[in-house]
């Protein structure tokens, strides 16, 4: 019977996907992806390796390391760069689509709710019971990618500078993340082995399982995916056409003060810069939207990373939040409501539009680098300090979340914000210490979780400890 089976899966694989087949299985992985980058990854690799078999796991981990390399949603871009090799450009569009869109109808749902209601007594107690599940799920998230990227004495070390570089010094994520790229690259073009480990990428329950060579793509590169830089050119101008033109027409004709106007140039300076995915970015998009444009208040940015949390599709869908709410607190002539869904979908488009451009522009190339030292070295040493700076970022939302206060600390070279401990806040301390145990200690899955922490936070409510 075993035998049976291999030979009709062989069978199977050989007479190809249809549109319709692979349009069922994006839209199955897109109601899946929960879980944040590692949980969608992991449910990719079971449906399209293991399930399906249309791509080896050899393919499929350097497409996933490419993918790393990039701004944007890793596991979203991960699905295009699949689905352009199964089906082309449609397939790609298709598969990296789907994969958002559960997540965009959820997170501009629940964006509603929070603008209509989100002062309500209760809805804040829900959200007040989120922000401290929200910080156990970062903690896990430091610590699980840990495990996967530190692998010796040199990654630690540049998971510490970096943490310290962008937490004490305020150096900029992008700096971080481009020269751990050089130290990664340089390591591995020079034969230097603390680099050149490249397994903890994948999902983990991967680890130690053979590795599928039966699949419908093999080995070979397939007839579309050759690089030229004629389809270079091609694919260059129309994806930047579709970011950049409509980005050009808001600036232009509604000046560049214009809140849809800061959306668009904002967010696309994001697309570009968005290296490790939301946990990564988020202090620095959380420091610009707050600080420098007053579009959300610290607390806000944290109900925004929940709302992504409990809803499928990337985390960085947290920047269609922003989006929303920045237009809907700067309407202009429009409804709040119709302003927020414009600057919500706005937000969306200049975020997820470049991720096709990357794919469609540089997976030709990537498909024949399999194997290069150097894109690896690069790699792991990116994963490295993206250690640091989720690290960052997991003392930030503390700080916020279980501190109703913070003091500036700026003496040259330092540039942090320090919390007040006499605002500490024992409630939020509380839940967030039950979270955490519920997570690390008792393997609570992450919805359960989220769902606890904001029955807490009502029930707290309603017993009259919340005003």
């Amino acid at each position: 019977m075993a035998e049976l089976s291999i030979l009709q899966t062989r069978a199977e694989l050989h007479h190809g996907v249809s549109l319709r087949e692979a349009f069922r299985v994006w839209l199955r992985v897109a109601m899946l992806s929960f879980g944040g980058p590692a949980g969608q990854i992991a449910v990719m690799h079971r449906i399209l390796v293991e399930e399906k078999r249309w791509i080896s796991e050899s393919r499929f981990l350097h497409a996933l390391n490419y993918c790393m390399l990039l701004p944007g949603p890793e596991a979203q871009q991960l699905a295009t760069y699949v689905g352009w090799l199964m089906h082309r450009t449609l397939g790609g569009i298709m598969a990296g689509g789907l994969f958002v869109v559960p997540g965009i109808i959820s997170i501009m749902a629940l964006s509603y709710v929070y603008a209509g209601w989100g002062k309500v007594p209760i809805i804040v107690a829900l959200f007040f019971g989120l922000k401290a599940a929200v910080l156990s799920i970062v903690l896990e998230a430091v610590v699980r990618i840990g495990k996967r990227a530190l692998k010796n004495y040199v990654t630690i070390t540049l998971a510490a500078v970096a943490f310290i570089g962008i937490f004490f010094f305020n150096i900029p994520f992008p700096i971080i993340v481009f020269g751990a790229a050089f130290i990664g690259f340089v390591a591995g073009i020079t034969g230097l082995t603390a680099f050149l480990s490249n397994g903890g990428h994948a999902p983990g329950h991967i680890a130690g399982k053979p590795a599928v060579v039966d699949s419908l793509l093999g080995d070979e590169l397939p007839q579309h995916a050759h690089p030229t830089v004629a389809r270079a050119l091609s694919v260059s101008l129309v994806w930047l056409a579709l970011w950049l033109i409509p980005v050009a027409v808001v600036f232009f004709m509604l000046g560049e003060s214009n809140v849809f106007s800061r959306i668009a140039v904002f967010f696309s300076k994001m697309a570009m810069v968005t290296f490790g995915g939301a946990y990564a970015v988020l202090a620095y998009v959380a420091q610009q939207a707050v600080q420098t444009y007053g579009w959300l208040k610290p607390g806000e940015m944290l109900d925004g990373l929940g709302m992504a949390e409990t809803t499928p599709g990337p985390l960085i869908m947290v920047l269609q939040f922003v989006g929303f709410m920045a237009a809907y607190r700067d309407p202009g002539t429009l409804s709040p409501m119709v302003a927020g869904t414009l600057g919500g979908l706005l937000a969306t488009w200049v975020t997820f539009t470049p991720c096709f451009l990357w794919i469609f522009l540089g997976a030709p190339f990537i498909e024949k680098l399999r194997g290069n030292k150097a894109l690896n070295g690069a790699l792991s040493a990116i994963t490295a300090a993206v250690v640091g700076v989720v690290l960052n970022l997991s003392i930030w939302f503390a700080i916020h979340t279980v501190f109703r206060e913070t003091v500036p600390v700026r003496a040259f070279p330092f540039a942090f914000d320090a919390p007040k401990l006499m605002s500490l806040d024992l409630w939020a301390l509380a839940l967030s210490v039950a979270a955490a145990v519920a997570i690390f200690r008792f393997k609570v899955g992450m919805i359960p979780t989220l769902a606890g922490s904001c029955a807490a936070g009502i029930i707290l409510y309603l017993l009259g400890v919340l005003s």
